[in-house]
């Protein structure tokens, strides 16, 4: 008795009075904020918004890299719902292999695989993503996640190593499952993109679009002069 006395008290002192010391789950890293100083130089970025937005204030923002056999993407997007980025053959919806960033009910942001059939998004089991990671916070859905550059030949998984160009998309999602996308007519890449091409493109939204136009801007420069001239 007095030998098991000993022994339960030594195991409490070592063990400063809390229990045997029973290893603990390492510390989960926060998710690392998107670089936007990389743009154009490491990694290639499709900035929409306001001019001069990064990866916090774009109402979409997206970034890629090579690394070693696969490709980084980054996601980001001003909504509640999901963010998404297209592989098209062309610039329109419809035979597209998407990758989609979802903020479902628990809070958590998973990755998914679906492929465009006409103007419906249809989730495909095979999901070619790896190391995902994804955080909800400040009314943004942001995400980060691989996928290999090159990939059995398959319809709804596009290789990456050729040239397609890029649809952008945000929107609501109820309950997990993504809906229409905010706008009527989401952004898309002006040329097919290459992941062997590192370019930063800002492509302003339509709040910023109504000065850019050649038009318009000779109806301010014309309206200036005649103010500035005075009428007869």
């Amino acid at each position: 008795y007095c030998f098991f006395f000993l022994v339960f008290y030594l195991v409490m002192v070592y063990s400063d009075y809390t229990g045997y010391p029973f290893p603990t789950a390492p510390p989960v890293d926060p998710f690392a904020k998107i670089r936007v100083d990389d743009c154009g130089k490491t990694k290639g970025c499709f900035r929409y918004g306001k001019p001069g937005c990064n990866a916090e204030t774009c109402d979409y923002f997206l970034s890629y890299r090579r690394i070693g056999a696969d490709v980084e993407f980054e996601l980001s997007a001003d909504t509640d719902g999901w963010v998404a980025v297209g592989f098209s053959s062309d610039k329109k919806m419809g035979g597209d292999d998407v990758m989609a960033c979802v903020h479902d009910d628990n809070g958590r942001v998973r990755i998914q695989h679906f492929y465009n059939v006409g103007q419906w998004a249809k989730e495909i089991q095979r999901n070619p993503a790896r190391d995902e990671e994804g955080v909800f916070e400040n009314n943004r859905v942001t995400c980060r996640f691989k996928r290999p550059v090159y990939v059995p030949r398959e319809e709804t998984i596009v290789d990456l190593h050729l040239s397609w160009y890029y649809l952008f998309a945000w929107g609501p999602a109820i309950q997990g499952s993504i809906t229409r996308h905010d706008i009527d007519s989401p952004p898309v890449s002006e040329r097919v993109v290459s992941i062997y091409k590192y370019e930063d493109i800002f492509m302003p939204s339509a709040a910023y679009q109504t000065f850019s136009s050649p038009f318009c801007l000779l109806l301010i420069v014309a309206l200036t002069f005649y103010l500035l001239m005075g009428t007869p």
